[in-house]
């Protein structure tokens, strides 16, 4: 991704002491995650549609995924 000024914490990090959140950045194509305990370590980076994928799985009853 091109650029890191976007980076805000995910809505998917949950409350808690704010310390240990997931951060995101989104562009047309991609979505990348990282730790924002560090956020000068690399960043992991995934296409839209497989993200859209793990977070729909992630999301679903008690974590398991949707039957096929």
């Amino acid at each position: 991704m091109s650029s890191t000024d976007t980076w805000r914490k995910s809505s998917y990090s949950g409350g808690g002491d704010g310390n240990n959140c997931v951060e995101i950045a989104t562009s047309t194509t991609h979505v990348a995650v990282r730790d924002s305990k560090a956020p000068a370590r690399a960043a992991l980076t995934f296409l839209r549609a497989a993200f859209a994928r793990f977070l729909t799985v992630m999301t679903g009853p008690e974590g398991n995924p949707p039957p096929r």
